[in-house]
């Protein structure tokens, strides 16, 4: 990855970089260009997240898969990014810190991720006494020891499993079969990175009710100073305005892309390709499976370059039948049968139930000449019979019989 922009780096290699500049502006401190190259990083996460599709509504945490279960913390990272800036107008620092915040918030409560004792308090309409609000923080603060205390066991134990795999190592050799034993740790880091969301839900509601706490103190000072008639009374009002608008386009922005996705990818293969970091996402439309390639030339990795290696090549080849199509392909032209067949029987349905059909099984013979026909038929039939007994049968040929 050495030696590549950040538009080039795959998805996971990008999380890595904004959580390593988090937890260092968490734990010591980071000066204003790290910040701002956290904050761009994080932004690039979320784009790709949402072009790829990686979530969506109508899943829980069940449903994500443990890879994908720690881009759910992208919004909590920038929000605690942003609201370490220094900028002049503060307010605008602590309103988009907020809505990162709140967006994280919903995603987490959509995902069945929010303990239910946040969302009872949250779902009250009364107002909040001093009582509640204490026994509020107490229980946040105990999940919040809680979470950090599982965290720290799983990496204890992580630490104990990697020490006692070294030591076995070193003692006796270790089966190929053996190794995926020892490294089949995915349920363990499930645990952890919903862990870890759990934690970042209760220090995002803490750092959410701070900066509305700090917002309204901004706000009534900046009032207060406007009603004391500084100078720069109309020019604030007017930068307040637009800063209104702008946050206003920008929020419609935010809501196109819920109320317009992207096109999304369809193509399984160009999918773990982008995350990969093989591919990118603006090269949807033109991803195409390209042939395998068989022979030396497929081991150097180089191009069909001479005869030699072009007759070669046509040697050594598979003795399977290659395919013809993708799987997405053959999904579509499956799909396209479907919805002929189904054209087809509904037009047969339509047919039937038109009018001239009804109509040509009204042309039919009625019930009248369905009777005469029958009597008809049992008188003929009765004649046959006593002709029958009249002439039996091989009456006529004499010349048959012996005494003939």
């Amino acid at each position: 990855m050495v030696g590549l922009t950040m538009e080039e780096l795959p998805l996971p290699a990008l999380f890595e970089q904004a959580r390593k500049i988090h937890q260092a502006a968490t734990e010591s401190g980071s000066d204003q260009d790290a910040l701002r190259k956290g904050c761009e990083v994080l932004e690039k996460c979320d784009d790709m997240i949402n072009k790829l599709g990686l979530f969506s509504r109508n899943e829980t945490k069940d449903d994500i898969s443990t890879t994908n279960l720690k881009y759910s913390l992208v919004p909590y990272y920038l929000g605690e990014l942003i609201e370490k800036i220094a900028q002049d107008d503060r307010i605008q620092i602590l309103k988009a810190s907020q809505e990162k915040l709140k967006e994280f918030i919903s995603f987490c409560e959509a995902m069945e991720l929010v303990p239910k004792e946040e969302l009872e308090t949250s779902a009250q309409a009364g107002p909040n006494t001093f009582a509640d609000r204490r026994a509020r923080k107490i229980a946040r603060f105990k999940r919040q020891r809680a979470a950090e205390s599982k965290l720290l066991e799983i990496k204890e134990r992580k630490e104990r499993r990697g020490r006692s795999t070294r030591a076995a190592a070193l003692s006796t050799p270790v089966d190929a079969g053996e190794e995926d034993v020892l490294d089949d740790d995915g349920e363990e880091e499930r645990e952890a990175w919903l862990t870890t969301i759990s934690l970042a839900i209760c220090k995002a509601f803490d750092l959410l009710e701070m900066l509305k706490k700090e917002e309204e103190m901004l706000a009534s000072v900046k009032d207060r100073q406007l009603k004391e008639g500084e100078q720069e009374f109309s020019q604030a009002v007017l930068d307040e305005r637009t800063k209104k608008v702008e946050n206003w386009h920008r929020d419609a922005a935010i809501r196109a892309q819920y109320t317009k996705p992207a096109e999304p990818i369809t193509c399984a293969t160009f999918a773990q390709d982008v995350l990969e970091g093989r591919a990118q996402v603006s090269q949807a439309h033109e991803h195409k499976h390209q042939p395998m390639i068989f022979g030396p030339a497929s081991l150097v990795g180089g191009s069909l370059t001479s005869e030699r290696e072009r007759m070669a090549a046509q040697v050594f080849q598979p003795q399977h039948r290659l395919p013809t199509m993708s799987i997405e392909e053959a999904g579509l032209k499956e799909m396209e049968m479907m919805n002929k067949w189904q054209e087809r029987n509904l037009k047969l349905m339509e047919e039937a139930n038109s009018a001239w059909y009804k109509d040509n099984r009204k042309l039919g013979p009625s019930k009248e000449e369905d009777d005469e026909d029958d009597d008809a038929a049992v008188e003929r039939a009765r004649a046959f019979d006593d002709w029958k007994d009249d002439n039996p049968r091989g009456a006529g040929n004499t010349k048959l019989t012996p005494c003939g």
